[in-house]
């Protein structure tokens, strides 16, 4: 029996292992894009940024985690916690930096005139690091006291009046179901991801309401602005939808275990839910490659003159700008 579990862990390392080495790199291509690209230097810009931050921690430091997770070694129960919540931190980074660029496109579209003059620099600055801040408190909440200590001193006996728990490092066995659905699903990632379902319903019916206008009076300036944020706005609303795709059937499990104890889930259909939430950390640079000009110049840029055409180097990346 212990020859399967042994091959399913095996399997299992090499897809997380293939997940991570597609999203480090990635991700960082997204954050060198924007490093050296002026026109990729506006608000929206610096939210992906922010969330490819999350995305390739997610590959350097989540991953190897959860696969210390699933070989399950014996440490002490706040040991365990501290290899669990990160991905707990960094999920709820990246909801939080796609509400702020929900925010965002829908004030691009709404004040389109005073638009630089309400979203700064200073403010994003400020918005990104309350966003990491809120993470840090909702992620590291287990950690203050929201866990299964009392659950695991209830099942186990201490060798000896002070000895630590030593427990198998499961997620499970040390983050609280309650946790993640009442607290972490109910108020923490549905909201957020309702709210920016709305935002972009109200993103696009205000920019087909400009177009028409716009087109109507044969105004060209304004219909190509609109017509330009609404390609952006259909490229990150994806990101979104891919969002939510990855992270609901975890969620979703997570709601059965709750509400249904007696409920076996299977093991692989866990872990094939897991694979999802990592493996949207590789999609977003894929999504920006194919949908959104100017990341795809970007990318051809940096590509060009370090990867392939040294030759090049000559080129600025600001020449480059595309819409």
């Amino acid at each position: 029996m212990a020859q399967p579990v042994s091959a399913f862990q095996a399997a299992y390392i090499c897809i997380e292992v293939l997940i991570a080495l597609v999203s480090v790199p990635g991700n960082i291509l997204v954050i060198w894009a924007v490093k050296m690209n002026q026109a990729l230097r506006d608000a929206t810009f610096c939210f992906i940024v922010s969330l490819a931050v999350a995305d390739v921690a997610v590959g350097a430091l989540v991953i190897p985690l959860a696969i210390i997770i699933d070989i399950g070694p014996q440490t002490e129960f706040y040991s365990c916690l501290m290899v669990a919540c990160p991905v707990l931190i960094l999920t709820e980074s990246s909801i939080l930096a796609l509400l702020a660029i929900a925010v965002d496109r829908y004030l691009r579209v709404k004040i389109p005139v005073r638009y630089k003059t309400v979203v700064t620099p200073r403010r994003a600055a400020v918005a990104i690091a309350c966003c990491w801040i809120v993470s840090l408190l909702v992620g590291l909440t287990p950690m203050f006291g929201w866990n299964n200590l009392s659950e695991v001193r209830r099942t186990q006996e201490p060798n000896g009046s002070q000895a630590p728990f030593v427990i198998k490092c499961r997620f499970e066995t040390v983050i609280s179901m309650e946790y993640m659905v009442y607290f972490n699903f109910f108020v923490w990632v549905l909201p957020p991801l309702l709210l920016m379902l709305l935002i972009y319903l109200e993103v696009f019916n205000l920019i087909r309401r400009q177009l028409s206008k716009k087109v109507s009076s044969g105004a060209g300036d304004p219909q190509k602005y609109y017509g330009k944020e609404l390609k952006i706005a259909k490229s990150l609303a994806l990101v979104l939808f891919l969002f939510a795709l990855s992270w609901l059937p975890l969620h979703v499990l997570n709601c059965i275990t709750l509400f249904c104890p007696s409920c076996q889930t299977p093991h692989i259909l866990t872990s094939i839910a897991i694979f999802l939430t990592h493996g949207n950390s590789a999609m977003n640079p894929i999504v920006y490659a194919f949908r959104i000009k100017k990341f795809r110049t970007a990318f051809l840029h940096i590509w060009n003159q370090y990867f392939c055409c040294k030759s090049n180097k000559s080129g600025s990346p600001e020449a480059q700008q595309g819409d």
